[in-house]
């Protein structure tokens, strides 16, 4: 793949609602792009984290067990339920009552977020003469995870006013934990055909 293509499907996936996402728009929502933007090092530690076991040492053990792959599906499910449960009980709670989406739940959430998978697997080039063949590649991601996480957090945060009504925060939170919910649910059943 070129580098120009690399840049193109990364910002796609990036780009694409999900858990990690839901956590950055919905802090941006809460407290604001200032505060939010702390949360892009989670997003970006859990990523590159992800990159590196699955690379370094699951790989090889997914390829000779296909079992533990599955397994991490249900687990990741497992995860979005429980952040999906967590945001509905959010929106019973007054926006004052604190910050909800911390560093390491966003951290977390991308180190068990699918597109890990997908970026070591499938978008970052075979590495045949070691790890540090995959630098470029991953600054280049990095600078994505980044870039399109902040966009994440402004769209959020360009919904905070509208948030200050308690009505209209518990549908910003319920919304956010419908589409985890549903994100879980279709992880599950991806789970439940492998098996």
């Amino acid at each position: 793949m070129s580098l120009l293509a690399f840049i193109a499907v990364c910002a796609s996936l990036l780009a694409t609602p999900g858990p990690t996402n839901t956590l950055l728009a919905t802090s941006g929502a809460e407290i604001g792009w200032r505060r939010s933007a702390a949360l892009l090092a989670a997003e970006l530690l859990g990523y590159l984290l992800a990159i590196a076991i699955l690379r370094l040492a699951l790989g090889p053990f997914i390829a000779s067990l296909p079992i533990v792959a599955t397994a991490l599906q249900a687990v990741v499910a497992l995860y979005l339920v429980y952040l999906a449960t967590a945001l509905w009980q959010r929106s019973s709670l007054p926006l004052a009552q604190g910050r909800s989406i911390t560093f390491v739940r966003v951290f977390l959430t991308t180190l068990l977020n699918p597109k890990g998978l997908i970026f070591a697997f499938t978008l970052l080039p075979a590495a045949p003469a070691g790890f540090s063949a995959l630098l470029p590649w991953l600054a280049v991601l990095s600078a994505e995870i980044v870039a399109i996480g902040f966009g994440w957090v402004l769209l959020g945060s360009t919904l905070q006013r509208s948030l200050q009504d308690p009505a209209k925060a518990r549908i910003g939170y319920r919304a956010s934990a419908a589409v985890l919910g549903l994100l879980a649910s279709m992880m599950a059943a991806r789970t439940l055909v492998s098996l």
